[in-house]
């Protein structure tokens, strides 16, 4: 993920907003206690998160990957006065630990967090959704932006995480493991789905933003 000097990740992240004193507490203790912390999007990717919020005002939110809740939380900063996030994961082993910083937070009426599949929860949602984050497990990310995508509205947007999967998106395909291929694939075929307008920006590990026409 370390795309640029620390020199200038330091000072874009000393010009930008800084964290809830609960964010930081979720980050902190999120690196503590629990395995893999870089999953974590962390201060600059979720003040990002929190700025497109803030411009979209979703009324429905869909996170498909909730980890330890730091990206939902600032999903969430933008959301309309009636808006609701539904964050999704499978790991139940972590549920009371990320409950309990919902329940710390402003939001925790707006967040509807759910854990199982998916792949079998995202066919029962019949709210049409504003915006939608992926970031969950890379094989099935095209499989989530299929099952998405007619309920997203005319306008919204479609955000994936770690499209440049610490730069492995330029190995030889003769090198690839099978998230590097999914992640390619998927990547793919975004640039050639004439239904969105989209931008890869190098922010951490790479966001795929993309618009429905």
């Amino acid at each position: 993920m370390d795309f640029i000097a620390k020199e200038i990740e330091d000072y874009a992240l000393n010009h930008t907003k800084p964290e809830s004193e609960l964010l930081k507490k979720l980050n902190r203790e999120t690196h503590a206690k629990i395995m893999m912390p870089r999953m974590l999007s962390g201060h600059l990717q979720g003040r990002l998160l929190s700025v497109f919020s803030n411009m979209i005002k979703p009324d429905y939110i869909l996170e498909i990957g909730t980890y330890t809740g730091y990206s939902a939380l600032c999903l969430a900063e933008g959301l309309s006065e009636k808006g609701k996030i539904i964050t999704i994961d499978i790991n139940e082993e972590i549920e009371k630990f990320v409950r309990n910083f919902f329940e710390q937070s402003a939001y925790k009426n707006k967040i509807d967090y759910r854990i199982g599949n998916a792949l079998y929860i995202i066919p029962t949602i019949d709210q049409q959704l504003d915006m939608v984050f992926i970031d969950a497990d890379k094989e099935n990310y095209s499989a989530y932006y299929n099952l998405v995508f007619d309920k997203v509205k005319k306008g919204g947007y479609i955000i994936a995480d770690n499209v440049l999967w610490s730069g492995k998106v330029l190995m030889d395909d003769s090198k690839l493991d099978k998230d590097t291929k999914a992640i390619k694939a998927f990547n793919d075929k975004i640039q050639q789905d004439d239904r969105v307008e989209n931008i890869l920006l190098p922010v951490r590990d790479g966001l795929m933003i993309c618009r429905k026409k």
